[in-house]
């Protein structure tokens, strides 16, 4: 919870007044405290109910719907960060299924040395992979050029060179580390900070601890191109948070969201007199029931219907002059290039219009915003593979750091590349499959960067050993991350809380540590 926005929690053998007190075990209480008890709570019960009504009355007379008789707090509505913030909005690149750190961003001239020998049997006892066979496994060096960048000698291999003109604004991290090894367990960890279901992700809990600056978008947006993320929803769920947090999934061309547009024959005045309709039973519900989820429904009813008007006008890119477009790649075709697992004709263009779309939806006041891409799992063919992924995103990404910062906007955005993992130094050995032409699942070590929103950029984090096995230097875990990127928001992770079934849960989990090198 943002300091000053105190609660009153109940749960079913304990009260919470205000949010930070200890709880009082109601089972070992006296009757006639017990009695003192539940008339605070049906008295508390009633001030909620109220002060529910009071926030929709607000956001409803601000649509001219209800007269304005009392002012009081959307739950989007913009709230004070525990300390002043650098970042005001979050672009997450979510690269799922994993990027090759040793082809694009850690260079191990020593790996390609050592190419087709076995590593000693001492490091990979222990070692759970997803397909590797142990015993056969060989060390596979990478085919690709390197060259140092910029000011801060970042070196990049040759599938980015549109990044490599950006560099210096640009902090790499080489010492990501993480427990989870399979996809779907690494995504929600990096996503919402365990690997168990049920938690809010990142964006939820950025709209929860801060708000939103939009009225008429989604305070958390979801972009997808490619096959689709094995976590898939599970990744924008707003968990055990209310349902008003939870991320809304926007297409980049057609109908934005589906089901948005009215059907044939509906106008306007009909669609109105529905939503009126709709508003007066939830009201009458939520004063029975006093449900914050009857207050989300109607809030949500309410924003799609400003969301007709906002989101088409958002995904009509006619405003944008010809060498934005040019630069994103908005028509560009794959030309003779095969995805395979990184998608097939139309991803080149469907990419670059996310691309364009994430930085026109934080021009517009959305909080975070994600670019899932699937997939980066190659296991196999990664060489013609990781060509195509590659192609397909260092043109947009590299544009879309250079827009933001000439339209004065990346000191505000936090803009992150990452992945649930990374890959192993050693071949992929899978049975029935040709050897040593991808790589297996890699939790020990991989790499992720970020560059604006307050990132001090031009550096190089951490250090990973010779061939790329473990980190060696400043390693920083997937919760650590987050903790400063709450860090830049002006959150404390500790503090931004929510109580369920009995205890605070927060986005770190129980861990995560404030990275220092990564804040400007």
């Amino acid at each position: 919870m943002t300091e000053g926005r105190r609660e009153f929690i109940q749960t079913q053998d304990s009260f919470f007044c205000p949010k930070f007190q200890e709880p009082v075990d109601q089972r070992t209480m006296p009757s006639n405290e017990l009695q003192t008890l539940a008339a605070r709570r049906l008295f508390l019960q009633s001030a909620a109910g109220s002060i529910g009504s009071l926030a929709l009355s607000s956001l409803l007379s601000q649509d001219g719907l209800l007269a304005a008789e009392t002012v009081a707090a959307d739950p989007l509505a913009p709230h004070a960060p525990h300390f002043a913030p650098k970042a005001k909005a979050c672009i997450f690149l979510f690269m799922e299924g994993a990027p090759s750190q040793l082809d694009l961003f850690d260079p191990k001239p020593k790996l390609n040395d050592l190419h087709g020998q076995k590593l000693p049997e001492s490091m990979t006892k222990n070692v759970r992979f997803a397909f590797i066979q142990k015993e056969t496994a060989v060390l596979m060096g990478s085919n690709r050029k390197w060259q140092k960048y910029g000011e801060c000698g970042m070196d990049l291999s040759d599938r980015l060179p549109h990044l490599s003109t950006c560099v210096d604004d640009i902090a790499f991290i080489r010492s990501m580390h993480t427990e989870a090894f399979n996809h779907h367990p690494g995504q929600l960890l990096m996503m919402t900070g365990a690997t168990a279901f049920g938690r809010p992700s990142m964006g939820c809990w950025m709209s929860y601890g801060l708000g939103s600056e939009s009225k008429d978008l989604p305070s958390y947006v979801v972009l997808n191109s490619g096959r689709g993320t094995s976590g898939g929803a599970s990744l924008w769920s707003s968990g055990f948070l209310p349902t008003t947090y939870q991320g809304v999934l926007f297409r980049n061309q057609g109908e934005p969201v589906l089901n948005l547009d009215n059907p044939p024959g509906l106008t306007a005045e009909m669609q109105r007199l529905g939503l009126d309709a709709l508003r007066d039973l939830n009201q009458h519900r939520l004063a029975e029931v006093h449900d914050p989820e009857i207050a989300t429904r109607i809030a949500s009813y309410e924003l799609a219907y400003r969301m007709q008007t906002a989101a088409p006008q958002l995904i009509d890119f006619s405003d944008e002059t010809p060498e934005t477009l040019e630069a994103y790649g908005v028509n560009r075709t794959e030309g003779k290039l095969k995805g395979g697992r990184g998608g097939g004709a139309g991803t080149f263009a469907s990419y670059s219009r996310n691309c364009l779309l994430a930085r026109r939806l934080v021009e517009r006041g959305v909080r975070f915003v994600n670019l899932f891409h699937a997939s980066w799992d190659h296991h196999s063919d990664i060489d013609r593979e990781l060509e195509f992924n590659a192609m397909m995103a260092d043109q947009p990404v590299a544009a879309l750091l250079k827009d933001l910062k000439q339209r004065g906007l990346l000191d505000s955005t936090l803009v992150i590349w990452g992945a649930e993992f990374g890959r192993t130094p050693l071949g992929e050995n899978r049975a029935a499959r040709d050897s040593n032409t991808g790589r297996d699942h890699h939790p020990f070590a991989f790499s992720l960067w970020m560059a604006g929103g307050g990132v001090k950029g031009g550096q190089i984090i951490g250090e990973t050993d010779e061939i790329g096995w473990n980190v060696i230097k400043d390693p920083i875990h997937v919760n650590d991350l987050q903790a400063t990127i709450l860090r830049l928001f002006g959150m404390d992770h500790l503090r931004l809380t929510y109580r369920f079934k009995g205890r605070d849960f927060r986005l770190t989990d129980v861990g995560g540590k404030v990275v220092p090198q990564l804040l400007g």
